[in-house]
């Protein structure tokens, strides 16, 4: 299942846009019914407008009506991509325990908790 993930991960992430960075990212989001959302990395002018592949995965699941979330897969052209504070916190909100993937390759991957990531996460 991880591996599956990780690849689909991989396959989107040529449709990123990153013309600032340089680095693409993709990302496979697993929910509990079986049912998987991709997302890239949308980079804008203005850096706060910029969109990583984790949330862009994470909206489209909550706008098909989606919110359990169980894993998310996650690479870059430069191989492991952990999610940053921001996607880590808006994760958290859906799914404190759901499994982050990532790895150099689908032979090297590594799984953790998000709670691990992220053990000090709030929600309201």
């Amino acid at each position: 299942m991880y591996r599956e993930l990780y690849e689909q991960a991989q396959a989107v992430k040529a449709y990123s846009y990153a013309p600032y960075s340089h680095l693409h990212v993709g990302a496979a989001l697993l929910c509990a019914d079986g049912t998987m959302y991709t997302g890239v990395n949308v980079e804008n002018a203005s850096y706060g407008g910029t969109i990583c592949a984790e949330r862009s995965a994470a909206v489209t699941a909550v706008s098909h009506g989606n919110k359990d979330f169980e894993a998310i897969a996650i690479c870059s052209d430069e191989g492991e991509a952990w999610p940053c504070g921001i996607c880590r916190q808006f994760l958290y909100e859906f799914a404190p325990d759901m499994k982050v993937i990532t790895g150099n390759s689908e032979e090297e991957l590594e799984v953790m908790e998000l709670s691990a990531l992220m053990p000090k996460g709030w929600t309201l």
